[in-house]
């Protein structure tokens, strides 16, 4: 893995908004950057990426199943316990998932490490999945790239394919998410692109426009009746909402299904360590509460856990992360190393329960950090996005980088 720079296409912003990447510069600063870009060889994706992410989600699969049949431990994943019966329904019914984005730290030397899980409401799909694979194409015919370079991105054709085997042609499918987030539409646009290429009806309105008929049925913004449902919006909002109470009698199949509640969920790290310790792609980690008085000094972990806490404890000493159970862009994140406490610089969701987990530095690339977001469509990893941050909090000023494999 090496960062390799690059001339930009001639145009390319242009380009950008013609397709309705209108988001390739936000907030004053550039969000697409083709200045440079990562490099891999085909050997450090297949090994050290596409076949453990697809490992980690089997475990994640695993780790449902066992949550969902232990009043305990669904207790402590934070969620109203009103729904907990609509949580377990939908796995237990075997209700279909779509797709996820993993964001793993990896350096190009050792195995690459789970940081989270977005199994619910990713996003960066289109950049991921559609102009990153343009810029490969295009650069490739002017020479900047050599012919035989590839692109491990095959997401929009896994996608098409998952709609196939999930409906039946002609299927219509709503999309819906906050309106007004250029981000969010560009979304759920490359899922109906997707879902219109597998030969289904694909209707987009705005959330906030949803209605709900004198049966209690979900109706969109011209009174349709909801059949299938994609929301990006995350479930641990909607389970909260004045609409949930009619969620599970709705007749809805809701992509994603709540039991991804359980994944984008960063309570489910310390479970997959619990489950799992020792996997060379998880990184030690606990719930706050559990290890707070350990970590100062002053007491130690509970019980259930001590022994394992034991066994990371010199890896814990050398820093650890402390992450509320729900957050998004790194909000509400800080890095603890000894006397020295990064936080991040937006705390919108310091109120929720935390969970600790070891530190893993981010490798260094010319003052930025990138993260590797692994895209999973239905059980299999299918290809990669990678955002880099100066900061060593990836936040919501991140830079998409394209990448490519050679050798």
């Amino acid at each position: 893995m090496q960062k390799i720079d690059l001339p930009e296409r001639e145009g390319w912003r242009e380009m950008a908004q013609e397709v309705g990447f209108t988001f390739a510069d936000m907030h004053g600063e550039p969000y697409w950057d083709e200045t440079s870009a990562y490099e891999f060889t085909l050997r450090e994706i297949e090994d050290r990426i596409e076949d453990p992410s697809t490992e980690l989600h089997a475990m994640c699969r695993e780790a449902v199943d066992r949550i969902v049949d232990s009043e305990e431990l669904i207790g402590v994943m934070g969620l109203p316990e009103a729904h907990w019966d609509l949580v377990r329904n939908s796995w237990r019914d075997n209700q279909p998932e779509l797709y996820g984005r993993f964001d793993l730290a990896y350096d190009g030397k050792g195995p690459a490490k789970m940081l989270e899980y977005n199994a619910d409401t990713p996003t960066s799909l289109y950049e991921s999945a559609a102009f990153q694979w343009q810029w490969l194409e295009e650069q490739m015919q002017a020479g900047v790239l050599e012919d035989g370079c590839d692109q491990f991105n095959g997401i929009h054709e896994a996608i098409v394919e998952r709609f196939r085997q999930l409906f039946q042609p002609n299927t219509d499918l709503h999309f819906t998410a906050m309106g007004g987030n250029p981000e969010d539409y560009a979304t759920v646009e490359a899922l109906g692109w997707a879902a219109r290429e597998a030969g289904l009806g694909a209707h987009y309105f705005d959330l906030e426009k949803i209605g709900l008929s004198e049966e209690k049925q979900f109706l969109d913004d011209e009174d349709r009746v909801i059949g299938t449902l994609f929301k990006l919006y995350p479930w641990e909002d909607l389970l909260r909402d004045d609409y949930a109470q009619y969620l599970a009698g709705a007749g809805v199949q809701y992509l994603e299904p709540a039991w991804k509640a359980l994944l984008s969920n960063k309570a489910i790290l310390p479970m997959l360590w619990y489950f799992f310790e020792g996997h060379p792609n998880l990184l030690p980690a606990y719930f706050e509460e559990d290890v707070a008085g350990a970590l100062a000094g002053n007491g130690r972990p509970a019980p259930e856990i001590g022994e394992s806490f034991a066994r990371a404890h010199n890896q814990l000493l050398k820093g650890y992360v402390t992450k509320p159970i729900f957050s998004r862009e790194g909000a509400s994140v800080s890095i603890i190393e000894g006397a020295k406490v990064e936080k991040a610089t937006q705390d919108g969701y310091a109120q929720h329960p935390r969970i600790v987990q070891a530190y893993q530095p981010l490798p260094e690339f010319d003052g930025f950090r990138p993260i590797i977001g692994a895209w999973i469509v239905g059980e299999t990893c299918v290809g990669i996005g990678i955002r880099e941050d100066r900061s060593r909090i990836t936040q919501d000023l991140s830079r998409f980088k394209p990448h490519f494999i050679r050798g």
